[in-house]
């Protein structure tokens, strides 16, 4: 049994489909279906079942994932283990980040990316339950994101920053000259909404509940594309404070609601091998402008 087979075997049980593993790892189909029949010669048993329809595991096959699953990260978390010994700080540091991150990831990478020349980096954008369960499948090595409201059992979350849950104005907008705005003022305001499932709008949605008078006018999954309609219209967004970030023309009110607050987090899966290049990359990120800012503004 090889290392290499079980990698195909794990990647055609995720995608129950050939044709997609093999596309998925850059290899021919009949590669792939070659070393599975190996593997599959070798064990004694069946592991798929394939008919002109679909594929489904056999009752081997679902038994034996979670143990190849476990090697497989085993393997690379050794590998791993020997490059951060032997200082080879090379290889890739895969990140996850929610947009609301993206203003002040910048800075970070750039000093990453001066220290650390040899280390390529993969930052991927998307919705935190799509990152969180590429973390859970060891595809990801962080998330930048804010902490979810129920914890997560696997996931440890490390606070980097506290923030305002606020709307978010352009600078000339009546809200703009306020300190606070309660949560009955934005229904007097057309709102432009991060989309559902998005952290600021799950925040925004747990403490307005009981309102149902709100005129949203859009909703959208992309944070620049909200900042620029309310730089260039009367619209009213929602977003933690930390997304304006070095943001020009516009300005967040705070939300007047108790605990208002959403904590910026490195979440971990807890039981993943922490390489070398990730505390690096944190380290500097704890120590960026940005983070500092931001700190202080909480203190």
């Amino acid at each position: 049994m090889e290392l290499r087979q079980l990698k195909y075997y794990a990647k055609a049980a995720e995608t129950l489909n050939f044709s997609d593993a093999a596309k998925s790892l850059n290899i021919a189909q009949s590669s792939l279906s070659q070393q599975i029949k190996q593997l599959e010669e070798e064990l004694g048993t069946q592991l798929f079942i394939r008919n002109n329809h679909n594929m489904r595991l056999t009752e081997a096959g679902e038994a034996m994932l979670p143990f190849a699953m476990r090697t497989i990260h085993e393997a690379e978390a050794c590998a791993c283990r020997i490059h951060d010994l032997q200082k080879l700080l090379t290889g890739t540091l895969n990140i996850g980040v929610t947009h609301s991150f993206n203003p002040i990831l910048t800075e970070s990478v750039i000093s990453f990316m001066k220290m650390y020349p040899g280390i390529k980096l993969n930052v991927v954008y998307k919705q935190m339950n799509e990152l969180m369960d590429l973390l859970s499948k060891h595809e990801i090595d962080f998330v930048l994101a804010f902490r979810p409201i129920k914890p997560l059992p696997d996931v440890e979350s490390h606070i980097l920053f506290q923030n305002s849950l606020s709307a978010i104005v352009a600078k000339d907008h009546p809200l703009a000259a306020r300190d606070k705005v309660t949560v009955s003022e934005l229904e007097k305001y057309n709102l432009a909404l991060p989309s559902k499932g998005l952290q600021a709008r799950n925040a925004f949605d747990s403490i307005t509940s009981s309102y149902n008078n709100f005129k949203i006018r859009i909703e959208l999954n992309e944070v620049n594309t909200l900042l620029k309609l309310v730089r260039q219209t009367s619209l009213v967004t929602v977003l933690a404070e930390d997304s304006i970030y070095d943001v020009r023309d516009v300005k967040a009110v705070p939300i007047d609601f108790p605990d208002n607050q959403m904590a910026g987090c490195v979440h971990i899966l807890k039981s993943a091998y922490r390489k070398h290049s990730m505390q690096e990359f944190i380290r500097i990120l704890t120590e960026s402008i940005a983070v500092k800012r931001l700190q202080n503004n909480w203190i």
